[in-house]
């Protein structure tokens, strides 16, 4: 039996493979990469629309008169400011500080919350909120049975109007639409979400795992139209590169911590005690030892995840975490952690990345890169 025979499936496999596009293994499951290519794709996105099929990402439902105790407990971010229809983007945190994982939250009822987590995560965080749930709420995993499309790009709105007849320009980033009413396509459970992962405005659309098919059908038969078009997973770690988003795995791990990563932001120290909470202060307190930077390559040269960074008496100061060549700059970009001092994390300071027996100068940049 060959590998790819292991992986799991999403629920519109058949449709990738009839687009001709190139599967590779991700997070247990065979998912598209690229259909015409990264950088055709990562420009689709930057100035038309693309659609990607994202339904390898984990749901996990809490309910109960003491979810938002629960979820508070479990998350950096104040689940209390959420109300109906609004969601919020955090981190949850082991007691030493280190990320477990980033996920969104999704306020659906007082006692309802969705929680969108990491397809390669799913298992391990499951067990993890399992064990922090000492107040009895109610977990269940619906990750099998949720599809999940991103349709993102400048021209997404106008592209989900012309094929579905639902106008979701009129929601406010971070916020979203329970549909229960038919009137996406006649399906009901349909949540339009205005959230994405590209840096682009657009929306996220969750729906039951059969009816995955007929929406990426409906947003497809437009795609000419509009110029948009199907989009992998690699443009989508370009797309979130240059738009400086955190990757669990290579920016943040249970390695490191929300402060250190540039998600102070997310994690409020002032809520009630949440996992990590007393930790992340104690740092806070004392200063933090590293940060996370972004960076420009000033010269030839790709920056990768693993590269040394180094100061300009070629010490080294840190590690690259992620690196790729900008689709929009034509250059090199890349984040990484080095030692938190002025002259390393100051934008505009330059640095040095260490690569297969050359280095090459990179100048700090504060993200978005292709803004």
């Amino acid at each position: 039996m060959s590998d790819t025979q292991h992986l799991k499936q999403t629920p519109i496999q058949d449709r990738h493979v009839a687009l001709g596009a190139k599967m590779v293994p991700f997070a247990g499951f065979n998912m598209p990469v690229q259909y015409t290519g990264i950088i055709d794709e990562h420009h689709a996105v930057r100035n038309r629309a693309g659609l990607f099929d994202v339904s390898h990402m984990g749901e996990v439902r809490v309910t109960g008169d003491r979810a938002l105790d629960f979820v508070q407990k479990l998350i950096s971010n104040d689940a209390s400011t959420l109300i109906d229809g609004k969601a919020l983007y955090t981190v949850m945190c082991k007691p030493d500080g280190g990320i477990v994982d980033d996920l969104l939250v999704y306020r659906l009822a007082a006692d309802d919350y969705l929680l969108v987590i990491n397809a390669s995560n799913i298992d391990g965080d499951i067990a993890w909120m399992r064990a922090s749930n000492d107040v009895g709420a109610t977990l269940t995993d619906e990750s099998d049975a949720t599809g999940l499309l991103a349709l993102q790009g400048p021209a997404a709105f106008d592209v989900l109007t012309a094929a579905t007849g639902y106008d979701a320009s009129y929601l406010s980033f971070y916020h979203f639409d329970a549909v229960t009413d038919g009137t996406v396509l006649g399906l009901s459970n349909v949540i339009i979400s205005r959230t994405g992962y590209t840096g682009e405005p657009g929306v996220e659309i969750y729906c039951r795992a059969e009816d995955t098919g007929t929406i990426w059908d409906a947003l497809m038969s437009v795609a000419d139209q509009f110029g948009m078009q199907p989009t992998g997973l690699g443009a989508r770690d370009t797309l979130r590169l240059e738009s400086g988003y955190c990757l669990y795995g290579n920016d943040i791990s249970l390695e490191t911590n929300p402060l250190e990563a540039g998600l102070g932001w997310v994690t409020k120290l002032a809520k009630p005690a949440f996992n990590g909470r007393e930790t992340l202060a104690a740092l806070k307190e004392a200063g933090l030892e590293r940060k996370l930077v972004g960076f420009v390559v000033n010269e030839k040269g790709i920056p990768r995840g693993g590269y040394e960074i180094q100061n300009g008496d070629g010490e080294t100061i840190g590690q690259v975490t992620s690196g790729t060549q900008s689709p929009v700059l034509s250059k090199g970009i890349g984040m990484g952690y080095v030692k938190n001092v002025p002259e390393y994390t100051t934008p505009g300071s330059v640095l040095h990345v260490a690569a297969r027996g050359r280095t090459f100068a990179v100048t700090v940049v504060k993200p978005p890169f292709h803004k």
